[in-house]
C-alpha cells in the first residue's frame, strides 16, 4: 500500500493556488431527471447509487469553506478558485458569502442555470451582486441532433461580450465533442480579452484531448488539472501518465498556460489534499520553475490573487 508522502518541500517559498474546488452545504439537486441528494457519512445518492462523495468523517455531508480551508492550510495551500458543478446544484448563494468571508483565500464562480433559455439575465444579475467569474460545466449540456449546446448559442455570446466587458473570467468544462469545442473556440476568437480556464485539463483521457490544450495557445486562455488525479485513479500516487501528460500540454502551449487544480473535494476520498499536487513537485518532468509556474504563480496571476498567507508546515504526529 503505497504510503501518504512527507512534503518533498515543507517550507513553500512561492504560493500554491488550486485552480479547481468545489464547496456546498447540501447536495439537493436533479440532473438528467436523477436525483442527486446528500446522506450520510460523506455519501450521497448520485445517478441511482450510493456514492462515497467526501471522506467518511465529514459526517454531516456539509463540503464548507472552513473544513476546506482546515484543508489548506495543513497542505499550504494559500488560495483556491471554487467552481461549480450541476451534480452539485446551483450554489450561489452560499459562495457569495464565502467570497465575502474570506476575500483573500477565495475566488467563488457564479453559475446561472445555463440548461434553460434566460441565462444572460441570470448572468448580468450575478454580476451586478458582486460575482467576478462564472463556472460552466459544459459536458453536463444537453446535446441537440446536430451536436451542438447552447455553448454555440446566440445568447451564450451575448453572456461572453459581457464578461469581456466587465473583466470576467470563464470556468469552463468541455465534452470530448469536436462540435463544443468548436463552439468554445468560437467565443475565444470573437472576445480575445475574455480570460478562459478551460477545465479537468482539456479531459486527456478523451480522445480529443489536445484540441481542448490548445486552446490555450490563445492569449488569454488556461488549462487547469482539475480532476487528473481522479481520470488516473486506477494508477494511483505518483500518478506517472498525469505528469506525462502535463509534460507534454507544456510543450504544446506553455507551462505559463497551464494551472493545478485539484477537484476538491470528490479527489481526497482516494488521497489527501497535499498528494493531489505533491506528486508534481516529486517529479522530474517538470523544472522547479515550472513546478512554481503550475503550481501557483500562473493562478496567482491570472485570477488576480493579492496577498497569501504564510502557511508554515506542521509535522504530523508520525513523523
Amino acid at each position: 500500500m503505497t504510503k501518504s508522502p512527507s512534503p518533498a518541500n515543507a517550507d513553500q517559498p512561492c504560493p500554491i493556488i488550486d485552480a479547481h474546488s468545489h464547496l456546498w452545504l447540501r447536495q439537493d439537486t436533479v440532473v438528467d431527471g436523477q436525483p442527486i441528494r446528500t446522506l450520510d457519512r460523506g455519501r450521497s445518492l448520485f445517478f441511482g447509487e450510493e456514492r462515497q462523495m467526501l471522506p467518511p468523517f465529514m459526517i454531516d455531508g456539509k463540503n464548507s469553506a472552513e473544513v476546506f480551508l482546515a484543508n489548506m492550510d495543513y497542505a499550504q495551500v494559500g488560495g483556491a478558485v471554487v467552481v461549480q458543478e450541476f451534480i452539485d446544484g446551483i450554489q450561489n448563494d452560499y459562495l457569495a458569502e464565502v467570497e465575502q468571508r474570506y476575500p483573500q483565500r477565495f475566488v467563488v464562480c457564479g453559475m446561472p442555470e445555463w440548461r434553460q433559455p434566460g441565462f444572460y439575465e441570470q448572468s448580468v444579475q450575478l454580476a451586478d451582486k458582486g460575482f467576478r467569474a462564472l463556472a460552466l460545466p459544459g459536458h453536463r449540456l444537453p446535446v441537440d441532433a446536430a451536436g451542438n449546446t447552447t455553448l454555440g448559442s446566440e445568447e451564450m455570446h451575448r453572456v461572453a461580450k459581457m464578461m469581456e466587458e466587465r473583466g470576467f473570467i470563464f470556468s469552463v468544462c468541455l465534452a470530448d465533442n469536436p462540435r463544443q469545442i468548436a463552439e468554445m473556440r468560437e467565443i475565444i476568437e470573437e472576445c480575445p480579452r475574455l480570460k478562459v480556464a478551460i477545465g479537468h485539463f482539456g479531459m486527456p483521457t478523451e480522445n480529443l484531448w489536445h484540441d481542448q490544450i490548445l486552446l490555450a495557445r490563445h492569449t488569454n486562455v488556461m488549462v487547469e488539472s482539475g480532476g487528473i488525479t481522479w481520470l488516473y485513479n486506477s494508477e494511483f500516487y505518483p500518478f506517472p501518465t498525469a505528469m506525462q501528460r502535463i509534460r507534454e500540454a507544456a510543450d504544446l502551449v506553455g507551462i505559463d498556460h497551464l494551472m493545478w487544480g485539484s477537484d476538491y473535494p470528490r479527489t481526497i476520498t482516494a488521497i489527501t489534499y497535499r498528494m493531489s499536487y505533491d506528486f508534481v513537485r516529486r517529479s522530474s518532468l517538470l523544472t522547479p520553475d515550472e513546478q512554481t509556474a503550475f503550481l501557483g504563480l500562473n493562478a496567482q496571476r491570472f485570477y488576480g490573487f493579492g496577498k497569501l498567507p504564510e502557511l508554515p508546515y506542521i509535522k504530523n504526529m508520525s513523523e
